[in-house]
């Protein structure tokens, strides 16, 4: 190799192997310098390597995300692996259910920007925490949005347990009210007290303030919704377009139970 070609080498380059220089060109970015290393080879386009380092890094960052978005989510064990793919539909009420949760999910851009909240209402075991959770998994994992699972009394529980010392009450209100999505299911699974219809309106006022979308999963009607939590809070649900999603048809699991019975 030429002096002259060594000589446009740097100090640094040479030092990590380069022997010389040539010019070269990249289909996408046009013509470049082409450092040539004692192997013969030659390296490739520094604007692809570059964007292909800010790729590396985007999907590190996204992979930190959803890693602590996902502990942060605190979806039960029982559920972690829901999804809409895993999703059977047999009937033309569950393929309604489905796309309405599939399309909030998808769409939840604009959801949030309105504060667009969904009410999932109906029978025992028709797979509403199941869609639910797949749409705090696919926001978390496809949107790189901050979505949280609760259940009202595990709320209750955790709030309860900061009166003895464990844990901070700021820090619970902040994560459940400060979430993109926050999904509470088991809403009227027991009959609400005064405290727990308070903190449930504190919680979802809260989220109603910032303009946030709540998710409420439970077992009741929608005219026995407002005595487990509170005309105030279904009013604020209800608003600017609150999506209703009924699961009437017969229960999977009571199915299959009476199925084992029968054998």
């Amino acid at each position: 190799m030429s002096s002259d070609l060594n000589s446009h080498l740097s100090e640094i380059e040479i030092r990590f192997g380069a022997i010389g220089k040539e010019p070269a060109r990249c289909e996408r970015h046009g013509d470049y310098m082409a450092v040539i290393r004692k192997d013969g080879e030659r390296t490739g386009c520094p604007a692809c390597r570059e964007q292909e380092r800010a790729e590396e890094e985007r999907q590190k960052q996204r992979a930190r995300f959803v890693e602590r978005h996902m502990q942060a989510a605190r979806i039960p064990r029982r559920f972690i692996d829901k999804s809409f793919a895993g999703y059977q539909v047999e009937s033309e009420g569950q393929r309604k259910a489905f796309d309405a949760c599939a399309g909030y999910a998808d769409d939840f851009g604009d959801h949030l920007k309105a504060g667009r909240c969904m009410l999932m209402l109906g029978k025992v075991g028709t797979g509403k925490t199941h869609l639910a959770v797949a749409i705090v998994q696919w926001l978390i994992r496809e949107s790189g949005f901050a979505a949280v699972y609760r259940t009202v009394g595990g709320v209750m529980d955790e709030i309860r347990a900061t009166y003895d010392g464990q844990g901070s009450e700021v820090e619970i209100m902040k994560t459940l009210v400060g979430a993109d999505l926050l999904v509470l299911d088991e809403v009227g699974a027991t009959k609400a007290t005064e405290f727990e219809l308070a903190t449930l309106f504190r919680i979802i006022n809260g989220r109603y303030e910032q303009n946030l979308p709540t998710l409420i999963v439970s077992n009741l009607g929608p005219q026995e919704l407002p005595a487990a939590l509170g005309e105030r809070c279904v009013d604020r649900l209800r608003e600017n377009g609150g999506i209703l999603v009924p699961f009437d048809w017969a229960s999977a699991r009571l199915e299959k139970r009476q199925e084992m019975t029968h054998e």
